[in-house]
């Protein structure tokens, strides 16, 4: 017999370090999640808090050792891009491991403030202000900096938004200047909509910055859609980036930090094998060299993780609802839920997770696709990152089958639409908390029921 877990055992080298079976029962960083389920039900998302200071600590050791390994003069800072996630036990954990703050629109603020009268942050903590600002936003940054947030430094995305600064802000600030880095060669777009032009950076700083005794440049900015990838297109892009650091350092002599984005890859399938020290270690090499070669001070370094941070935090656990077999070869299996409402970027952008079954390892398996609840035919998946088919254990009369998906704790939630309303008015699933104590023994929580009806009525109108 064929079991599912000789499948997984064949396909990937399993159990992993976030991954392992026990009585046929998978296991989630040490989580038994059949208890979980048991115990709160399905549809569950899930956060498992320890992972997101793990990530933390991770990064900072990379940067560490690869300024240690390269003799490189400049720090290493971690910002965390809320945009990823802004529950508050996700920004929370990150803020228990020194990370600073990287904010994307205008309602990011009042959450600075709300972490600042808490006590979570002071008004030294940096505030790196990204995004195309309208003037609320630029208002919020102004009232920050007005009140002594010292390290608040807004990042122009264009030649103008400057001037609102020159008008309402009363003390001495720094800025940041973002680049519009030239898109990977498939994208849809040439050069990113966001940012400064390369050409009009220089003619930026020395029309509206150098000579205002109130506004100093402390930061260049550069982000590439793809990612921190080891591909041409990146160091080719990287590099010209440094260029522009070191030519805007010739007549910025405040400017000291490089600010190298997001972007690093989380976990997709189980035999991710991404070296992170590796690229730690050569953009390192890269920025040190190139600013050896033109006499230039080594900036300060400054990173912006969202998904790297809380994404492998995450996972989603279902329930089997029932199989059909379709046109005599195609078999679904009805999951409790949707992926168009609860996992959009599997549908909007065919992003694969790492998709297990919860039960019955010891089961036989066969080839099936996932159908979600709601009537739109694009409601499924039914494929995997390393292959065109996905397996799990055949069902069973009285024997419930559990699946989950991992690492999906990056964006879901806001893209989806928490607590409002979604497709088919599909209920936001319950959610719940995992931390350990200090200890090491598990401890959870339910953050959030699932939605009720109550609730959307309300929102309707009705």
């Amino acid at each position: 017999m064929n079991k599912y877990i000789d499948l997984i055992k064949q396909t990937f080298d399993f159990p992993t370090k976030e991954f392992e079976v026990s009585n046929n029962q998978l296991h989630f960083n040490g989580v038994n999640l059949l208890e979980i389920i048991e115990e709160y039900g399905t549809p569950l998302k899930l956060t498992y808090l320890p992972k997101i200071s793990e990530n933390i600590q991770n990064a900072k050791k990379y940067f560490g050792n690869a300024m240690k390994n390269h003799d490189y003069k400049g720090s290493y800072t971690y910002c965390y891009c809320t945009k990823s996630s802004h529950f508050s036990f996700v920004v929370d954990q990150a803020l228990k491991n020194g990370v600073h703050i990287e904010t994307s629109s205008t309602f990011d603020i009042p959450l600075v403030r709300s972490l600042y009268e808490k006590g979570k942050i002071t008004k030294d903590t940096l505030i790196v202000c990204n995004g195309f600002k309208r003037d609320l936003y630029k208002q919020y940054i102004s009232e920050l900096l007005n009140d002594g947030f010292v390290n608040c430094i807004p990042v122009l995305d264009n030649i103008t938004e400057i001037d609102y600064y020159l008008e309402h802000v009363k003390v001495p600030f720094k800025v940041g200047i973002r680049i519009a880095a030239d898109e990977e060669p498939t994208f849809g777009f040439y050069t990113s909509r966001l940012g400064v032009r390369y050409n009009d950076i220089i003619k930026l700083y020395e029309e509206k910055i150098k000579n205002n005794p109130n506004v100093s440049l402390k930061m260049l900015h550069f982000f590439i859609n793809s990612g921190i990838r080891d591909t041409a297109y990146y160091w080719s892009e990287l590099t010209r980036f440094i260029q522009k650091y070191v030519e805007l350092k010739k007549v910025a002599h405040e400017l000291d930090t490089m600010d190298i984005g997001g972007g690093w890859p989380i976990k997709t399938n189980v035999f991710f094998d991404y070296d992170y020290q590796y690229m730690a270690d050569q953009i390192i090499k890269n920025i040190k060299w190139m600013c050896a070669k033109n006499n230039t001070v080594e900036p300060n370094i400054l990173t912006e993780f969202g998904s790297y941070t809380v994404g492998e935090s995450g996972a989603v656990l279902y329930s089997i609802l029932d199989e059909k077999l379709q046109n005599d070869k195609e078999l679904w299996y009805m999951i409790d839920g949707s992926f168009i409402t609860q996992l959009p970027d599997s549908w909007g952008l065919n992003q694969k997770y790492i998709m297990l079954a919860v039960n019955n390892w010891d089961k036989e398996y066969h080839n099936i696709s996932l159908g979600g609840l709601t009537c739109d035919s694009m409601d499924y998946y039914n494929s995997e990152s390393h292959q065109f088919n996905i397996y799990l254990p055949k069902m069973e009369k009285n024997n419930q089958q559990y699946i989950g998906f991992f690492h999906t704790g990056a964006y879901q939630e806001s893209l989806g639409g928490y607590g409002g309303i979604q497709h088919c008015l599909i209920p936001a699933p319950k959610h719940v908390i995992i931390d350990r104590d200090e200890e090491g023994n598990i401890n959870h929580h339910l953050f959030a029921p699932e939605q009720a009806s109550n609730d959307m009525m309300k929102i309707l109108g009705y």
